[in-house]
């Protein structure tokens, strides 16, 4: 016979357990974001990260902990726009270290963009050593930098596009949202484990 302990503990078992959270066309898009964290905070306690854009400049704060303690009145002034994503990270690839914490943010030509990701992708290392021995240069040890060095070759054909092409690659449970200036998507696996 299983004891209730043994059948509910899950200590031993993978996780992929983040929080992300996105908004379009809210006047105070920083804030909302925020309380959004502060409701997903059981799914990541090692960071937490904000990225707006007012649809010209775009705006980040990361830091380690809990949201409560990373965004303060005087931080959510500093971000702000009507879009906005975040994420609280509960790592599954990677260490918990301030490179590590999303969302991860790049410029690329004219544009930015913004990634929060929460999942598990299988296959990270190895398009990790692909994309290094075509020249790629990581920031990170996060699986999810993969995703936006995938997307890179493939921008100009826009956004929607290029994320589709890079996903495509990748294998593994996840969802996910992205900003750029004036835009936001999202996009989960295509079996829709929905981590």
């Amino acid at each position: 016979m299983t004891s209730f302990d043994d059948t509910f503990d899950n200590s031993s078992r993978p996780r992929e357990e983040c929080g992300v959270f996105a908004i379009y066309g809210h006047e105070d898009a920083a804030r909302v974001t925020f309380f959004g964290l502060f409701a997903l905070q059981h799914r990541g306690q090692e960071s937490a990260g904000i990225v707006s854009s007012d649809g010209c400049n775009v705006s980040e704060h990361k830091g380690m902990g809990l949201a409560s303690g990373v965004f303060k009145e005087s931080i959510l002034q500093k971000l702000p726009g009507s879009l906005a994503v975040g994420h609280v990270r509960y790592s599954t690839t990677g260490s918990s270290t301030i490179s590590n914490a999303q969302p991860f943010l790049v410029h690329v030509g004219e544009e930015y963009y913004a990634l929060a990701h929460n999942g598990n992708i299988v296959n990270a290392q190895k398009l990790r050593t692909e994309l290094e021995n075509s020249g790629s240069i990581f920031q990170s040890t996060m699986d999810s930098e993969v995703i936006i060095h995938l997307m890179a070759p493939h921008l100009k054909k826009g956004l929607e596009e290029s994320l589709a092409i890079a996903l495509r690659k990748v294998e593994g449970a996840y969802s996910l949202v992205m900003l750029t200036r004036d835009k936001i998507i999202a996009a989960r696996d295509p079996r829709g484990f929905r981590p």
